[in-house]
C-alpha cells in the first residue's frame, strides 16, 4: 500500500540547500468544520524534500520559489533527520509544478459565473436555504468533473433517498461536495452529487480538498 499527498499554495520558506537533496516549507489548513464531537483539524507544516531536475524542470529557484503557487504531489516520510525536516511531516517529492496565472484567472471566472445565477434570481436572504456546515463556496454543477472510479459505484438507494428527502425540505444539499480547487475533480461526495443531478440543481455548496491521502 502507498500513502500520497497533495499540497498546494506558496511555500513558507526559503529553499534550503543540501548535498544530495533540496528542502523548503509549505502549510496546509483544515477545515473550518469538523464533524459533530470529532477534533478540528490543525494547521501543519510540511517539509517537501526534492531534487535538482524536479527545481529546473518546474522552473523554481532560490530566487522565486516564495513568489510561486505551487502544487506538489508526494508521499509522506518518516524517514529522515529530525535536522533536516524542520516540519511535522516530510513529504517525498514524486512531482512539482507552477500554477500559472491563466489557471489562476480561469478558477476567478469559474466562481463569477458561479455567483451569477444567484444575483439574477434576486431573492432575500431570509428566504435563501442554509449553506451546510463547512461550505467554502458554491460552483456549478456542471463545472465539477466526476472521476472514473466515482462512475462505477452505485450508490445506497436508501441513503440517497434520505439525501433528497432533506433537499426537498431545505432546499439544500445536507452537506457540502468536496472538490479539489485548482481542477473542480470530485474528491468525496458523489451521493449529493448525484441527487442535485437528478434534482437539476445548477449550482451546488463545495468545500475544497486540502489534502489528499490514499492507501
Amino acid at each position: 500500500m502507498a500513502h500520497k499527498i497533495t499540497l498546494t499554495g506558496k511555500p513558507v520558506s526559503a529553499l534550503r540547500l543540501k548535498k544530495d537533496f533540496c528542502t523548503f516549507d509549505m502549510e496546509e489548513k483544515g477545515s473550518p468544520a469538523a464533524p459533530k464531537g470529532l477534533p478540528k483539524s490543525s494547521t501543519i507544516t510540511y517539509t517537501i524534500f526534492i531534487n535538482q531536475k524536479q527545481l529546473k524542470k518546474a522552473g523554481l529557484t532560490e530566487e522565486n520559489i516564495q513568489n510561486q503557487k505551487i502544487m506538489v504531489q508526494g508521499e509522506p516520510t518518516l524517514d529522515v533527520p529530525m535536522d533536516d525536516c524542520p516540519g511535522e511531516i516530510g513529504v517525498t517529492c514524486f512531482q512539482v509544478s507552477v500554477i500559472s496565472e491563466k489557471q489562476k484567472e480561469e478558477v476567478k471566472a469559474e466562481k463569477k459565473l458561479a455567483k451569477e445565477p444567484e444575483k439574477k434570481e434576486e431573492v432575500k436572504a431570509e428566504e435563501q436555504p442554509k449553506a451546510p456546515e463547512g461550505t467554502e463556496d458554491f460552483v456549478e454543477l456542471e463545472q465539477i468533473k466526476v472521476p472514473e472510479e466515482f462512475l462505477k459505484y452505485q450508490p445506497n438507494p436508501y441513503k440517497t433517498q434520505l439525501v433528497i428527502d432533506h433537499v426537498k425540505q431545505s432546499g439544500m444539499l445536507d452537506e457540502p461536495i468536496t472538490i479539489n480547487r485548482e481542477t473542480k475533480v470530485l474528491t468525496d461526495g458523489y451521493r449529493r452529487y448525484i441527487v442535485a443531478e437528478k434534482l437539476e440543481i445548477k449550482t451546488v455548496p463545495v468545500m475544497y480538498e486540502k489534502i489528499t491521502v490514499e492507501s
